[in-house]
């Protein structure tokens, strides 16, 4: 049941009334729940994905989708995002270059998604391993990787609200989280961040990624697209994401929990002992 709730929230987030359980009791009460809808993604007037995402940070999210896919080829191919709420969802509708329509036509992709799922309807091998430019040699201090990951949670505010929602950070390379993306996908989350160091114009060289969830093979290839040097995820990677960041010279860590990593590219840059300040 949906309450009226005079709270305000945040984009993304709705009250419900649910009901705890226990041995011999139970009791109602008011809950915050990550909100989760259809977002299509129209370009230049034919949808092209529909993928299932928090309803916040969109612009964001249409540009670090087209270029994370290899729609755009560059920011300037976008003219513009327009929102047009229907009965179903959400559709963004996207002005783009005739160069990335020819692209669109090209790839001739559906992607009709599944929370975080990227690869969904992709037509043929060649357009899950995309050839991208190797990214830029950048080591951090394991030190400022665990400083980030102590002090994400508190950047987590969907999260905070509803347990339901990943989370993608840039952070400099001395540890100082400087923006933020949550959704309910994950790989929603890194469009939506890399999207707005875009619009910002950040050096990819200037800091790192990182996020709470595993660092599947799409999530390196993001990564790689947005030319970050370095990606630190708090769950494990699969093979092929290992084998995708050595080729593209990604440094990558895992399982940064608690003051440990696990590197599983370029130990090296990841450096130990003091830092200089």
């Amino acid at each position: 049941m949906m309450s009226h709730s005079a709270e305000v929230l945040p984009l993304g987030v709705c009250e419900l009334t649910v009901h705890d359980t226990q041995v011999g009791a139970g009791r109602s009460r008011q809950d915050h729940v990550a909100q989760e809808v259809p977002v299509a993604l129209v370009f230049n007037g034919v949808s092209h994905t529909v993928m299932m995402a928090s309803p916040c940070d969109l612009e964001d999210f249409a540009l670090g989708f087209g270029l994370t896919e290899g729609l755009l080829a560059h920011p300037d191919e976008l003219y513009s995002v327009e929102e047009h709420p229907t009965a179903q969802g959400l559709e963004l509708h996207l002005q783009v270059s005739s160069a990335c329509e020819w692209r669109l036509k090209d790839k001739r992709r559906t992607l009709a998604g599944r929370t975080g799922c990227g690869l969904c309807g992709t037509d043929s091998l060649s357009q899950v391993k995309r050839e991208l430019p190797a990214v830029p040699t950048v080591s951090v201090h394991a030190q400022h990787v665990h400083l980030a990951e102590h002090q994400l949670k508190g950047w987590q505010h969907l999260q905070q609200l509803t347990g339901a929602t990943h989370a993608a950070a840039w952070v400099d390379l001395q540890g100082n989280i400087l923006a933020v993306r949550e959704d309910v996908g994950r790989h929603n989350a890194l469009d939506k961040l890399i999207g707005h160091l875009t619009r910002q114009r950040t050096d990819a060289s200037a800091g790192f990624l990182l996020i709470t969830s595993r660092a599947s093979f799409e999530m390196v290839q993001k990564a790689v697209s947005f030319g970050a040097g370095v990606l630190a995820a708090v769950s494990a990677p699969t093979a092929l994401a290992v084998e995708l960041a050595h080729k593209q010279n990604l440094a990558l860590a895992g399982y940064v929990r608690q003051g440990k990593l696990v590197a599983y590219t370029f130990a090296d840059r990841f450096l130990l002992g003091s830092s200089p300040h």
